[in-house]
């Protein structure tokens, strides 16, 4: 095939292969970042002069609503998590991107140098501060639209070369070409991340992954051994009660961040948020049960310290303490689906999941913020104190139970 004139450094054939690398790449499970930056490398060894290229794409996830995925030449792959709210959406109302949202433009151009340079957007200046002479972009739908919304669900891209006088239009053709196949093979690629967000949003990393692998199934499931936490929030009725829906709201989120989230700083799984319980575990599998008592009393620690600071804001806004119990066991239970066959839950079941439930309830009998059983007691060297033994409600024998040093507590 014979190359153009003007583009004595493009290879066709290679732009073929690259067009080919990417359907191949479609099949595949791979990495965004791995797709992004692979097609960015063959462009550039085909003899396209590419400085950097920009994808960007919506996503569902609880943190941030985009991803900004940036290949440089020098400085290679860059992520950037575009937030919920107005910061997020005031950094994408800058972008050309918005521009051609609004406008239903597919395709923008900036010359960035000489008397026909344009710089109306904010990131124009910092390509040309980075030695760029012309810029790029692409939108490309997903759902074959024009309307806003399906333009939305899609890729928007951007390039931009160094070279003096910027893109020929042969590099703008084979740019445009390889773009709608990485549109293809980013689709199959979201959707699969998208899948992944969600159901680690609403089952957790380790449930999530199982049920995408196939543990769909009623009954799917196997006996672990763990470590178990339950905590529930104090007065919640009352708190229920006496605050605006948003401030209860509110309230329970600021506990679950306490509680919830100091079980997942240290390494433990939330199963369940129940109403304003948390039950979550501390899988025995790696370390034996000691290593994973003691990320359990650590949590239990950190969550303590992050209830005082919450407490201490309340107070100095004039608003009502929280204030939560806390059971730590240690057993063997069984993890997997339970439910009807249309509506499934993945958690633990068993004796030692009701004993924990039942300790908590006697941090209100015995009023103490934080209980461990026995068997947990026996696995990390603290003062513990003996607070005896104790018949709790559908439980055959008694427990035994132990309080904490005040520095946990």
């Amino acid at each position: 095939m014979t190359k153009p004139l003007e583009d004595p450094g493009l290879d066709l054939e290679f732009i073929d292969v690259v067009a080919d690398w990417l359907m191949d790449e479609a099949l595949a499970d791979t990495a965004m970042t791995d797709l992004v930056k692979g097609c960015c490398q063959r462009l550039h060894a085909a003899g396209v002069p590419l400085l950097r290229a920009l994808v960007s794409y919506r996503t569902l996830h609880p943190l941030f609503g985009a991803m900004w995925l940036t290949w440089h030449r020098e400085n290679g792959m860059g992520t950037y998590e575009m937030p919920h709210g107005q910061l997020g959406a005031q950094t994408f109302r800058k972008s050309p991107f918005f521009h051609m949202l609004n406008t239903g433009v597919p395709f923008l151009r900036r010359k960035l140098e000489g008397a026909d340079a344009l710089l109306d957007f904010p990131v124009l200046p910092d390509l040309v501060q980075q030695g760029a002479t012309d810029y790029l972009a692409g939108n490309v739908p997903f759902g074959g639209g024009s309307t806003m919304e399906a333009s939305e669900d899609g890729i928007f891209v951007s390039w931009a070369t160094d070279r003096p006088g910027g893109f020929t239009e042969t590099d703008i053709r084979s740019i445009r070409r390889i773009q709608k196949r990485l549109a293809v093979a980013c689709k199959v690629r979201i959707k699969t991340e998208i899948a992944h967000n969600i159901v680690t949003a609403y089952l957790g990393p380790d449930p999530g992954q199982r049920v995408l692998e196939g543990k769909i199934r009623r009954g799917d499931g196997e006996s672990i051994h763990a470590v178990i936490w339950y905590s529930d929030l104090r007065n919640s009725t009352r708190l229920g009660e006496n605050l605006s829906p948003d401030d209860y709201l509110g309230a329970l989120n600021s506990y679950f961040e306490c509680t919830a989230g100091a079980v997942l700083d240290h390494g433990g799984q939330v199963l369940l948020l129940i109403g304003d319980a948390v039950l979550a575990i501390f899988p025995t599998i790696e370390g034996g049960d000691k290593a994973a008592a003691e990320k359990a009393l650590a949590a239990a620690r950190e969550s303590g310290i992050r209830m005082a600071a919450v407490n201490e804001e309340r107070r100095g806004n004039g608003e009502s303490r929280l204030a939560c119990g806390l059971a730590l066991h240690v057993g063997t239970l069984t993890y997997g689906n339970i439910g009807v066959p249309q509506r499934l839950q993945f958690t633990v079941v068993g004796p030692a999941a009701n004993e924990v439930s039942r300790i908590e309830t006697l941090t209100k009998t015995l009023d103490r913020p934080v209980l461990a059983s026995a068997a947990f007691a026996r696995l990390v060297d603290e003062p513990w104190e003996d607070l005896g033994s104790h018949v709790l409600k559908g439980i055959p024998n008694p427990i035994e139970v132990f309080a904490p040093p005040e520095r946990v507590a």
